[in-house]
């Protein structure tokens, strides 16, 4: 039942999440009048497709670890002579017969989207599920600690650690793990004063920092409003927290063995789906924001890399052509597949314990 539930997870999870990106390009591209050949969720041979009124063929593939959606004439933006030498009637929902401005929406539509989904998920999450927070109230410190060294005592408040502001112990233990490799400036709150300490890095113990469970929010949901705030901070954190992890993995700070393929997605995703469609529906949101975050990298082949591109374009005021970008863009695929390779060996070694 359990393997079940992880194939399951996982293709929900992947289908809804590639389903929303592509469909960002997908929906762009026919706004601004370019021709869209396919639209995939998959790879390989496909299980059933059907061609829509306007030509576009649309696949459900027996491989489902991605999709893609096939923009007319999207492979000639290094090769602008081919599309100059084409008749009129070829140039009609050509990618390239759209200005650069429009160009730059098609390919930034699918992390949009992807923002997007995350945002509305999260948003959802606060209005429907009653939530109780615990407050960032410390109820105990465990002698000897690095916290007790520090002079940190029992009813302190955390107010902030290196300037990000704690509302509840969840963003503290988020913010303490952020702060694994270098000391912390934490501003506490006892009784009528203000004081900053300074944490050096947790060890696997942490601070030593227990909660006051006594201090935590009544269950409750939020309003409309509020709810849609929350959301887009919930959003907004999650994407800088997954930067600061990527930041530190390739600066060495962090372990890039932590990297995961579609195995801990798989994982992950069955998981919550046994936990409950709020789980269930949290994994969605993150593995959209990782998603979007991910293809914002300036790496050839992903959006980031095309959307720098066009930005390099419009400051040097020409195309960049030619054999040297078919280069940068094999090199990028190259780069992707080595990735996934990487993160593969990471998910094998770690299931059958080969480290």
């Amino acid at each position: 039942m359990h393997t079940l539930l992880t194939i399951i997870g996982l293709l929900i999870v992947l289908g809804v999440v590639v389903f929303v990106h592509e469909f960002g390009h997908f929906m762009a591209a026919r706004w601004a009048g370019v021709r869209v050949d396919a639209f995939s969720i998959g790879f390989g041979p496909a299980i059933f497709k059907w061609t829509d009124k306007r030509g576009t063929i649309w696949k459900l593939c027996w491989l489902p670890l991605g999709g893609y959606v096939s923009i007319y004439g999207q492979e000639d933006m290094f090769h602008r002579k081919k599309y100059a030498d084409l008749p009129p009637a070829k140039k009609v929902g050509h990618y390239l017969s759209v200005p650069a401005w429009k160009q730059f929406i098609i390919i930034a539509a699918g992390v949009c989207m992807n923002f997007l989904l995350a945002w509305i998920i999260y948003s959802a999450d606060f209005m429907f599920k009653p939530r109780s927070v615990q407050l960032p109230v410390i109820g105990q410190v465990v002698r000897n600690s690095i916290a007790f060294n520090a002079g940190v005592k029992a009813g302190d408040v955390i107010m902030k650690i290196n300037n990000a502001h704690i509302n509840n112990w969840g963003e503290l233990v988020i913010a303490k793990e952020l702060s694994s490799k270098k000391d912390a400036n934490v501003l506490i709150a006892r009784k009528d004063k203000l004081i900053t300490v300074q944490l050096k890095p947790a060890t696997a113990d942490g601070w030593g920092l227990v909660a006051d469970g006594s201090k935590k929010t009544e269950p409750q949901t939020k309003p409309f409003f509020k709810a849609l705030y929350s959301g887009l901070r919930e959003t907004y954190y999650q994407s800088k927290t997954l930067l600061i992890v990527l930041k530190q993995i390739i600066t060495g700070e962090r372990s890039s063995k932590q990297l995961g393929s579609f195995i801990t997605i798989a994982q992950v995703s069955g998981h919550a789906l046994e936990i409950g469609f709020f789980a269930f529906m949290a994994i969605i949101a993150l593995l959209s924001v990782n998603l979007a975050i991910i293809n914002l990298l300036p790496l050839p082949v992903l959006d980031g890399g095309y959307l720098l591109i066009l930005l390099i374009e419009a400051i040097i005021r020409r195309k960049l052509d030619g054999k040297a970008m078919e280069m940068t863009i094999a090199c990028g695929w190259v780069l992707i597949m080595l990735l996934f390779v990487f993160t593969m060996w990471n998910d094998i070694a770690r299931v059958f314990r080969l480290n």
